[in-house]
Formats: structure tokens, C-alpha cells, sequence
């Protein structure tokens, strides 16, 4: 499994830096925000160190598959409303115009009572 070692969510991953862990398993590892725009804000990110999405290829299909298969069941369990009233937000930030700030790829999942601090 590819790591970069100045990448702080690769130092989050191997436990170097501490984090208010969500779930773990072999690919990914989910987090809460450090500055959560919503209520409820955490983060799934591949253990492979990828960049940004502009770096996915077509292998990386079942794991973006795994990601967004996993983000509802972890919303609801992290405390998101059930769809259709409840619900919850996915942002994926992809380079500097785009928003992204770590360039190691990562999935924010929002949710909670409105309004939110951002979004």
C-alpha cells in the first residue's frame, strides 16, 4: 500500500497523528472533521495514498464503489436523519480551484440540523 510521508492524512492512517476515529478496515480509514462544517462531518479516505479524484483510474472503481456504498450506513450510524427527511451531503474537492486542501483523496460526508456553519 502506496504512503506519502509528508502527507498528514497518511500520518493520520498510521496512527502518527491522534483522530476521533469513525470505522477502519484494509482500504479505508474514516474520520471526524477537525473543523466540522456541519454537525456531523466526517471523512472516508482510501489507506492507499491517491492524490486527488483526478488521479483515479478505472482500477480504483470498486474502491470509490466501497466509499459511497459505505457513506450512507455510516451517516445514518454517526447520527444523519433517514432519507427523505433527514439525509446528508457528499463532497469530493479536487485541486486548488476545486477546493482541495490535503492532497490525499478524501470524502466529506455532512450532515445534521440546518443551518450548518458552511455548505
Amino acid at each position: 500500500m502506496s504512503s506519502d510521508p509528508n502527507c498528514i492524512f497518511c500520518k493520520i492512517i498510521e496512527g502518527k497523528i491522534p483522530s476521533r476515529k469513525v470505522y477502519e478496515d484494509d482500504e479505508l480509514f474514516v474520520f471526524h472533521d477537525i473543523a466540522p462544517w456541519a454537525p456531523i462531518h466526517f471523512m472516508i479516505v482510501p489507506k492507499r495514498h491517491i492524490p486527488s479524484m483526478a488521479q483515479v483510474t478505472a482500477d480504483d472503481a470498486g474502491l470509490l464503489g466501497r466509499i459511497m456504498t459505505l457513506a450512507p450506513k455510516l451517516a445514518i450510524e454517526q447520527g444523519c436523519r433517514p432519507y427523505p427527511d433527514g439525509g446528508f451531503r457528499i463532497v469530493v474537492n479536487t485541486g486548488a480551484e476545486g477546493g482541495q486542501e490535503v492532497h490525499h483523496l478524501h470524502v466529506h460526508v455532512m450532515g445534521g440540523p440546518r443551518p450548518w456553519l458552511r455548505g
